[in-house]
């Protein structure tokens, strides 16, 4: 337990400082600047015999607390023997209120995060098919599933995700006299044109942010044909080529080819800049066309102010594939000393949740990408424009999120990127970081 608290509050202090879709797949509109957790409906005082379920959800954006109250009030419509509670709480604060339960010995039943290696190392969570019926486990993608796959044991559930591609601005590029980049040296190439053509459009976006510094890491690592770890499991973060691709990264901004702090500059930022038309290429998730069009795209701004973009792969080095970033959150629950009454109503909620309707509009809802077939399906078919990052999904690439390691890593690439912004040696600091993770592997 002394362990994971003390992982628990490093997340803490550097979550506060930005708001976090961050590594999650949650990464729509920012969560609303009012922080703190809220109910999705009170509870009747006295649930009497009722079978209580108390959940903790994260706020992925301004519509997930309407949604999970409208959720509660169905499930519990339908559920006479259950008393479900759902309490939404923004990214900025749902670490630090879910440290707080656990250390009062009062965690939830249910939790939608997106860490949980932690958790399983201190003992604190159920195996999925413990909480999660047959009919429900079936519908997930497996490779969504193996995410949460430690030695052996599926620990958590995939809640929702998102694929991440290049965006471009056409008019920009077709005005610079310029073609879609495959590959880093045609990158660099195009950042040059773009500047020369009107040097007040950011070429690039990069966000090397406590919020999704993490993301800019595996961009870079995995589109140079490397990779966090090697074959066997064991972290590899000071390799050549991942020292290779944050050298390349870092040029970027060095030459002026990028917005002008990464540091500071979230994937917000970047989304708005991009939505503006003055930054012309950006990584980004598959949410970002819900963006422009609630936030860029209204009928009010004249078309000339609207831009025309689409989105292609990642590039790459060396001649490797194109790889696309998935990202992940998930719903574990807590070994709270369940009946199995107790734990045939979780599997109940899990069942409505997932029923394939209602789990598309969940996805829909804020632009994200299903984890269960039947989803990608549904979510395909309404929205022709989401059929492509359906099949990236389903095959992308994801944080090594099940090594108990994973949490300091994320904060020690983020930290080596910030240095590296200002003069640090990529090598040494990737050395260090190296040398630091091995030894807590270690011990």
């Amino acid at each position: 337990m002394k362990k994971f608290l003390a992982t628990l509050l490093t997340l803490v202090m550097v979550l506060s400082l930005a708001a976090c879709g961050g590594d999650k797949g949650g990464e729509a509109t920012p969560p609303p600047a009012d922080t703190g957790s809220t109910d999705a409906q009170t509870p009747p005082a006295g649930s009497g015999d009722k079978i209580d379920i108390s959940v903790i959800a994260a706020e992925y954006g301004q519509n997930t607390k309407e949604w999970w109250a409208g959720f509660q009030n169905d499930f519990n419509g339908s559920h006479d023997g259950i008393n479900l509670n759902v309490e939404v709480v923004s990214w900025n604060d749902i670490y630090t209120v879910v440290n707080t339960r656990i250390s009062n010995n009062d965690a939830p039943d249910i939790l939608n995060i997106d860490v949980f290696a932690d958790y399983v190392a201190d003992d604190l969570l159920l195996p999925a098919q413990d909480y999660v019926s047959d009919e429900t486990y079936a519908k997930f993608y497996d490779a969504f599933l193996e995410q949460s796959n430690i030695d052996g044991t599926i620990w958590a559930i995939p809640d929702l995700a998102s694929a991440r591609a290049m965006y471009y601005n056409k008019g920009i590029l077709e005005a610079a006299g310029a073609e879609v980049p495959t590959t880093w040296d045609e990158l660099k190439d195009v950042c040059a044109k773009i500047k020369a053509y009107d040097s007040s459009i950011y070429p690039w976006g990069i966000d090397m942010t406590t919020d999704e510094g993490q993301a800019a890491f595996a961009y870079y690592i995995w589109n140079n044909g490397s990779d966090f770890t090697d074959a066997s499991g064991n972290w590899t973060l000071n390799s050549d080529k991942n020292v290779e691709a944050i050298e390349y990264a870092i040029s970027l901004v060095k030459d002026g080819y990028t917005n002008s702090d990464p540091a500071t500059e979230t994937r917000y930022a970047l989304q708005d800049l991009f939505g503006a038309g003055k930054l012309a290429m950006v990584i980004g998730p598959n949410s970002i066309p819900t963006y422009i069009a609630d936030n860029y795209a209204k009928a009010n701004t004249p078309e000339e102010e609207q831009i025309d973009f689409a989105f292609a792969a990642i590039p790459t080095n060396g001649g490797n594939a194109s790889v696309s970033a998935g990202v992940m959150d998930r719903f574990m629950c807590f070994d709270n000393g369940h009946s199995d009454e107790k734990l045939e109503a979780i599997k109940e909620f899990f069942d409505f949740f997932y029923e394939d309707t209602r789990y598309s509009d969940w996805v829909l809802m804020e632009g994200f990408l299903p984890a269960t077939s039947a989803g990608g399906e549904i979510v395909a078919a309404s929205d022709p424009d989401m059929a492509p990052w359906v099949d990236i999904v389903g095959s992308c690439k994801f944080y090594p999120t099940a090594k108990a390691e994973w949490a300091n890593v994320k904060q020690g690439v983020i930290n080596v990127e910030q240095q590296a912004l200002m003069g640090g040696n990529v090598q040494e600091l990737l050395d260090e970081l190296q040398a630091e993770i091995e030894a807590e592997a270690a011990g």
